[in-house]
């Protein structure tokens, strides 16, 4: 009996032992879920909430519509058209239909519907709707009639279509085409600028864009409690610009023509008034359309088709890159307005001052060469110093000037830095610095030869002269304007620095007029109006030299002269017909401000001498005996004369008239011919 009661007592013991631990366990793994618990609802509860509330909310950018681009009387070229972008929730898509099978069918019929209706091919949309991702933009820069068909089928009755979302965009929009396209430059995809004034002015234009928050359930249906909170976009400023609409169709119109008649590669003009330094029209041959930056230009499109990569690369950037304002070019003799301003406001020559010509001076160790060596200028005045573009005189002068005061004159019409313009990627001058100059080197500048200049640069240091000496700040913005069309911010010209005292500017424009109605510059004569200019013809450097058969043709003209109007610099790259400044970039200048001058309704003034040359079916043959060839084209231009060269060379430069047929005196009927004769 005894040993049942101890057995039993055993048991108990051993099955209260085993309840023990049992429990025991049963406590260690409630507490081990409790702190499990604990951990996630109260230590990973924040986490947990915004995982939540990302799921659940729909966060989307409300696009600020970009500003847009006027001309100075309010004519728009480039402005943001409404488009839509459509989006997709694949899971919607994917979990489309009761069973596996409905929805594979309901995802293969909408890949078919949307391919159908965006014109894009079924593989491309059904890899879209099908992703693993939660939200995938599907098409972009869709327009309203595509839009509404894809509205139209979402809300039809039992519509299978799901997980769509239409939202409004704006696309960059250029009315005009390639017009004006180095001004205005373009925008990337998303509306951001990219190239030319779009990137410059790119945070007024831009705006800022403002958020649309709801909260939504996994079909992306709007739920009726949570976040809903909708943030304006504030839309782009207007940018107004100093560009005319209509200067800018002239000068487009008339460089175009130029190109065909010289077979340039390229031609540039730049149009400033001098007064303001507001661009009024800039525009190169090579253009392209910022609606389609990357297609060839017309003409192009076998050529580009048989490029390779890198070549297209290389095509799409000289195209969209601003010889105007990121280039440099030699200047040639246009650069002599530039010494001669700062000799005469040095006062170390004046109007009347002599100069003796021997075809060449010495310089330190070297022997530099007039353009007309071994021929010689003689003795020739200041004026004819300029309109024989000659090169000795340049020197005589500059070393009159000496390093000092040259430099400091180069430094007051900004030829030793950028212009500061309001324009991406200005390129710099490039000039010889006073510490290595040497006599050589500065002699040299002082002709236009061992300096290279951007043409923004050289236009604004010439209107200058246009302008008392006054140079002017040049500038693309007039005003930015807000959406209901009231003045922001308005520009006020702004006076760089004063260059010349305002009698050296109106000697100089004497000068400047002396070489149109007596000189080389003659292309760009148009009776009745007092037009002041200068032509140059700059080889172009090649490695170890300069090129015997490329040259930078350019003439820069002020006009009127009376009341400066407008300064124009045209330049000819590489021209096959006609090889001097005078032949081919002087008649594309005569031509603009032929149209310039109507359009401005400035009237023509006819001297007494202009109206006799006018009624006048005969002209008097100049003599152009011992001027340059491009002097000699020029003046018989002047003179409302042709000409030939005989006998007919590839390349005219250095060359002296010795000879001409009709002589000088004779006279002709207007448009004659002279036959110019060298030796």
């Amino acid at each position: 009996m005894d040993e049942k009661k101890k057995t039993r007592s055993r048991t108990s013991k051993q099955n209260r032992a085993r309840l023990l631990t049992a429990f025991g366990l049963v406590c260690v793994c409630f507490v081990a879920l409790a702190i499990r618990m604990g951990y996630h609802q109260i230590y990973k509860a924040d986490e947990y909430a915004q995982k939540a509330v990302r799921q659940q909310t729909s966060d989307r950018v409300v696009t600020a519509i970009r500003g847009s681009i006027v001309d100075i009387n309010g004519s728009e070229l480039a402005k943001s058209a409404t488009t839509n972008t459509i989006w997709i929730r694949p899971d919607s898509v994917k979990g489309n239909g009761s069973s596996e099978a409905e929805k594979i069918v309901n995802t293969q019929n909408e890949a078919t519907v949307l391919s159908e209706i965006l014109n894009m091919s079924y593989d491309e949309v059904y890899s879209v709707i099908t992703s693993e991702k939660k939200l995938l933009k599907l098409a972009k820069n869709v327009d309203k009639e595509v839009a509404d068909q894809i509205r139209a089928v979402i809300s039809e009755k039992d519509s299978k279509i799901v997980g769509i979302e239409i939202v409004e965009d704006a696309k960059r929009y250029y009315p005009l085409g390639a017009f004006a396209s180095q001004i205005l430059g373009t925008t990337t995809d998303d509306n951001t600028g990219l190239t030319g004034l779009e990137r410059y002015y790119n945070s007024y234009l831009a705006g800022l864009n403002g958020r649309w928050i709801t909260t939504k359930d996994t079909r992306a249906n709007s739920l009726s409690y949570g976040t809903n909170k909708y943030y304006s976009a504030e839309d782009g400023y207007t940018l107004r610009l100093t560009v005319d609409e209509n200067i800018q169709y002239i000068v487009e119109q008339k460089i175009a023509e130029g190109l065909e008649k010289t077979k340039a590669q390229r031609v540039m003009c730049i149009v400033m008034d001098p007064k303001t330094g507001a661009i009024l029209a800039m525009a190169q041959t090579n253009e392209y359309d910022p609606n389609n930056p990357r297609d060839p230009a017309p003409g192009d499109e076998e050529a580009f088709a048989a490029m390779t990569e890198a070549e297209k690369v290389d095509y799409w950037n000289r195209n969209w890159r601003s010889f105007c304002m990121s280039d440099v070019y030699e200047p040639g003799s246009t650069f002599k307005l530039i010494t001669t301003s700062i000799a005469l406001d040095e006062g170390v020559t004046y109007i009347q001052d002599r100069f003796f010509c021997p075809g060449h001076i010495k310089v330190a160790d070297s022997d530099l060469h007039c353009w007309n060596y071994p021929a010689a200028h003689g003795t020739e005045n200041l004026p004819q110093a300029v309109q024989n573009s000659c090169n000795v005189a340049m020197v005589q002068l500059v070393q009159r000037i000496g390093f000092t005061k040259y430099f400091d004159g180069l430094d007051r019409f900004g030829i030793t830095e950028k212009t500061g313009i309001d324009y991406p990627g200005e390129g710099g001058n490039i000039i010889q610095s006073r510490s290595s100059a040497g006599p050589v080197g500065l002699a040299t500048m002082s002709y236009g030869q061992g300096i290279a200049v951007t043409p923004i640069s050289m236009i604004t240091a010439v209107s200058s002269i246009a302008n008392q000496g006054k140079l002017m700040q040049p500038h693309f913005m007039d005003a930015l304007l807000d959406t209901e069309g009231n003045v922001v911010e308005q520009y006020v010209p702004e006076i760089r620095n004063i260059t010349i005292s305002a009698q050296t500017a109106a000697d100089m424009l004497e000068i400047m007029e002396s070489v149109v109605s007596e000189g080389g510059g003659g292309t760009a004569r148009i009776a009745g109006y007092r037009i002041g200019g200068k032509t140059g013809t700059a080889s172009k450097p090649i490695p170890g030299g300069y090129s015997k058969t490329d040259i930078f043709g350019s003439m820069i003209v002020v006009a009127p002269l009376e009341d400066p109007q407008f300064v124009c610099l045209v330049i000819v790259d590489t021209p096959r017909v006609g090889k001097y400044g005078s032949t081919t970039a002087g008649p594309i200048c005569k031509e603009i401000m032929q149209d310039l001058f109507v359009y401005k309704d400035i009237k023509p003034n006819y001297t007494e001498a202009d109206l006799k040359a006018k009624n006048r079916s005969y002209v008097t043959i100049p003599d152009v005996s011992g001027k340059s060839i491009e002097n000699a084209i020029g003046i018989l231009a002047g003179k409302e004369l042709s000409c030939v060269v005989s006998p007919e060379l590839e390349n005219y430069e250095e060359l002296t008239v010795v000879d001409q047929y009709p002589k000088a005196g004779e006279t002709a009927p207007k448009n004659s011919t002279v036959t110019l004769y060298y030796e």
